[in-house]
């Protein structure tokens, strides 16, 4: 019976704890999120014109969703269709760039902190403006990309519905790996939460680096995996060139709205479709082994 009582004392110490946890993001999303969200659905059943004398709200009912949905598709389907061909495409490449360096820079060698640095910092410093213009001015693709002419190859030999993302990503390869820096410091916690032991069991079995790769490091990583690959996602349809958010304005506030919730249920969507892939996946590498 003591033993009862010290779990059910333990659970309730270990709930309390993660709702203190959560308790600052819960206030803060109920003090600042909650009813700028609200009232954005709001808007969004609504034609809404700023006058000189206030506000004019006008009910619409689903009127900018029938518009944006099925009678113009321009304003989403144009954009979001070659959005998601090039999501698809980024999410593996930042994924595994980030799963490699993290690996690298959990060795010990020396300035291993500098190079640890070097791969979070851009994070801090590239805000969205300094991402745009870096763009425009070309800086953020590889060079010999152009001087082997790559671009005109991807796009005589795929259609065209895929070489526009493949050449887009190819653009902006470099910014892209420049927004892994978050990515790097999660698999980096991740690897650092396997035991050494397990190596040095490994090692002395004979195992070589490939098999370790592939049978300790990859099966520990998996819960960074998925973690990366939600954050991955929601960066990416947050980023800062998304053609999307860039027609979301304050110039028609009930359409915009309207356009906001229906990219949220596709950022939804696409992380659930994402996610039952990953636990498929998961599934049949765990009954593989």
């Amino acid at each position: 019976m003591t033993v009862k009582k010290k779990r059910l004392a333990a659970n309730h110490i270990r709930k309390i704890e993660g709702s203190l946890f959560i308790a600052p993001w819960i206030l803060g999303f109920f003090a600042f999120m909650a009813f700028p969200l609200g009232y954005s659905l709001y808007m969004s059943f609504h034609q809404v014109r700023i006058l000189g004398t206030g506000i004019e709200i006008v009910p619409v009912g689903l009127k900018h969703y029938k518009y944006i949905l099925l009678e113009n598709g321009a304003i989403l389907y144009n954009s979001l269709f070659p959005f998601l061909r090039q999501a698809l495409i980024m999410i593996p490449i930042i994924l595994v760039f980030s799963l490699l360096i993290a690996i690298m820079l959990n060795q010990k060698f020396p300035g291993r902190s500098i190079f640890r640095s070097i791969f979070f910092l851009p994070v801090i410093f590239t805000t969205g403006q300094v991402v745009r213009e870096f763009m425009t001015q070309g800086e953020g693709d590889i060079g010999f990309l152009e001087r082997y002419n790559i671009a005109s190859l991807v796009q005589q030999n795929l259609s065209g519905a895929w070489a526009g993302p493949i050449v887009a990503v190819m653009g902006s390869f470099v910014l892209i790996l420049w927004y892994s820096g978050v990515q790097i410091l999660i698999f980096l916690a991740g690897r650092q939460t396997i035991g050494s032991s397990v190596y040095e069991a490994a090692r002395i079995d004979g195992a070589s680096p490939w098999e370790v790769f592939w049978k300790i490091t990859l099966p520990g990583m998996t819960p960074f995996i998925l973690l990366n690959l939600i954050y991955t996602t929601v960066d990416l349809f947050t980023f800062p060139t998304n053609p999307i958010l860039t027609q979301i304005s304050t110039s028609n506030y009930g359409q915009s709205s309207a356009l906001a919730w229906i990219y949220f249920v596709i950022i939804l969507v696409f992380l659930g479709i994402i996610l039952g892939i990953f636990n498929k996946v998961n599934k049949a590498a765990g009954m593989a082994r």
